[in-house]
């Protein structure tokens, strides 16, 4: 077991790591291919397309090849498709390899959280929020490589092929490591067995409630996306805060998403998955409240900070519940609930940028505290089912 917890703890180290080290290369491939600022935005929004056209393949996948193996290919294809970043040659090329990017992204996703779970299974007791916390510390990380390399003036393609490089003999390493066995080994539901051609037909009550999980992983979605998207926007063109102090509700973000992901495991356990996410979407609601309520960059930082604890258990809760819907496949249920969340994550900035320009971004972030309420009230889905 610990083995296989330290081996689905690289995959989320890898998958936040990967993508996260081109990011601040965007301003120079942008100038090297002569993108406008449109031409920018559409090739990076082929990264969300290709995850909503192509990720429901991960269930099949991971019924097919097992959410272990799963994880270990599709990881592969992302970092096979990593450099080809650096490789472009023209806008084309560029929204390609992103796409392969997003489409790969979306099947390791809902491959390492299953596989998280058949490990969590065997524990006992919550982990899935410790990967989690894997996955942003790496993503921390793999930013401030991507930013040492881009002002180092290191070649890009050097880099992103190192990376790349790298990892790609880690994930060798992690298939080592990784459960043995078909995907019901830790079910006695039943869920995982096939049905006549390999289908299984889901309960209408299965069905109900991954709608539920996958309306709870939209308003987490939202809820995360609002202070990379809007945080700096809204220091700038709200409070007047210096450029200094914009990136800051950012960084109080995701630094207690880390911190409330490295304890969330523990209070899951002692007070459950449905009390920790009504919990955490009132400390969203309240966090984001307090940055608009008062207007001074400290209470934004500081709301926003509430706001990344409050948001932390969402994701994992809300995956760990998908993957044990009774009669649900872990896979499946994985799978639908995930690609519904990806869907806040498209919805929610156009719907604040919408209610921006039509009142004022004060005026349009509260419907980020309208969908931490709402994470409340769904937060009964996340009780364990027998």
């Amino acid at each position: 077991m610990r083995r296989a917890r330290f081996g689905v703890s690289a995959l989320f180290f890898v998958n936040g790591f990967t993508y996260t080290n081109a990011v601040p290369w965007l301003p120079v491939v942008k100038e090297s291919l002569g993108l406008s600022n449109t031409a920018l935005g559409l090739a990076i929004a082929a990264m969300p397309t290709g995850a909503i056209l192509t990720g429901m393949l991960a269930g099949p996948l991971i019924h097919r090849f097992g959410s272990g193996p799963t994880a270990v290919g599709t990881s592969m294809v992302s970092l096979v498709a990593l450099p080809f970043i650096a490789l472009a040659q023209n806008w084309w090329m560029l929204a390609g390899a992103l796409f392969v990017l997003g489409s790969a992204d979306a099947w390791t996703d809902s491959a390492q959280n299953a596989h998280g779970l058949r490990v969590q299974r065997r524990y006992g007791r919550t982990i899935i929020n410790t990967f989690h916390a894997v996955w942003s510390l790496a993503a921390v990380a793999g930013g401030l490589l991507g930013a040492v390399m881009a002002g180092s003036g290191t070649p890009i393609l050097w880099h992103l092929g190192g990376v790349s490089a790298v990892l790609l003999a880690v994930n060798l390493l992690v298939s080592r490591l990784l459960l043995p066995g078909p995907e019901h080994s830790e079910r006695s539901d039943g869920a995982e067995s096939s049905g006549r051609g390999g289908r299984t037909r889901m309960p209408g009550r299965g069905v109900a409630l991954l709608v539920m999980l996958g309306v709870l992983l939209m308003t987490a979605g939202g809820i995360e996306d609002a202070a990379a998207s809007w945080g700096a926007v809204y220091m700038t063109s709200e409070l007047g805060a210096p450029l200094f102090l914009a990136a800051m509700p950012f960084v109080a973000c995701q630094a207690m998403m880390t911190l409330g992901r490295l304890v969330g495991d523990r209070f899951t356990d002692r007070f459950g998955a449905a009390a920790v996410g009504r919990t955490c979407g009132l400390l969203a609601a309240a966090g984001i409240s307090l940055a608009v309520l008062v207007p001074h960059p400290a209470a934004a930082i500081a709301g926003f900070g509430v706001m990344g604890l409050g948001v932390s258990t969402l994701f994992p809760l809300t995956l760990a519940a998908a993957g044990n819907v009774p009669g649900v496949r872990t896979g499946d249920g994985v799978t639908i609930v995930g690609w519904l969340g990806r869907a806040g994550f498209l919805a929610f900035p156009p719907a604040v940028g919408l209610v921006a320009d039509s009142s004022s971004l004060g005026t349009a972030l509260w419907l980020v505290a309208a969908a931490g309420a709402g994470a409340f009230l769904l937060a009964s889905a996340l009780r364990p089912r027998g």
